[in-house]
């Protein structure tokens, strides 16, 4: 797997706006990938937050006020949590709007891929910044053997080093894996 390969395969047009009935919060994230063996960036959120505490997840949150879009969301998120600042012309894609289960937020995931990126720190709403080799993490995908969690809909997990992830941030990750299976 090569960072130009993913590049093709993972860019599409950009629309930053969804549409809304007032059903959901809108969110977005950003999927940042980056290096020769491409690594995907995520995070753990401390176990004290009141939303998905202790759960790993993507740089991202809830659109302000002063967003003009979702996508500036994502940047100013990212740049936020983990110190990373991505340009809008870095950005190559999206993918499907997903929906958290407990929360009620519709998450746009953007994403970026990148050769390489500096020195990351994690703001308070970062436990710990984890940088998660691509290939083998979207090797461990798998159905979600939690009966309530597939009530809303089809739902995976995926693990790196003991962890599960699930939820939205895996149902992004599955979306990128069907788009390199394709």
């Amino acid at each position: 797997m090569l960072l130009d390969d993913l590049k093709s395969t993972l860019s599409t047009s950009l629309n930053p706006h969804i549409e809304n009935n007032g059903k959901y919060r809108l969110a977005s994230i950003l999927v940042v990938i980056y290096g020769e063996k491409p690594i995907v960036v995520m995070t753990e959120k401390p176990k004290d937050m009141k939303f998905h505490a202790g759960e790993i997840s993507f740089p991202g949150g809830k659109l302000e006020h002063n967003d003009s879009n979702l996508l500036e969301t994502a940047l100013r998120e990212t740049s936020e949590e983990i110190g990373l600042t991505i340009s809008k012309d870095q950005v190559i894609g999206q993918l499907d709007p997903v929906v958290t289960l407990n929360s009620s937020f519709l998450i746009l995931p953007f994403i970026s891929v990148i050769n390489k990126i500096p020195p990351l720190y994690a703001n308070t709403e970062v436990e710990k910044i984890l940088h998660i080799p691509l290939e083998s993490f979207l090797k461990t995908q798998a159905k979600d053997p939690d009966p309530y969690h597939n009530r809303m809909q089809e739902m995976y997990t995926f693990e790196y080093e003991n962890q599960t992830v699930w939820g939205a941030s895996a149902r992004i990750l599955k979306q990128i894996n069907d788009c390199l299976k394709s």
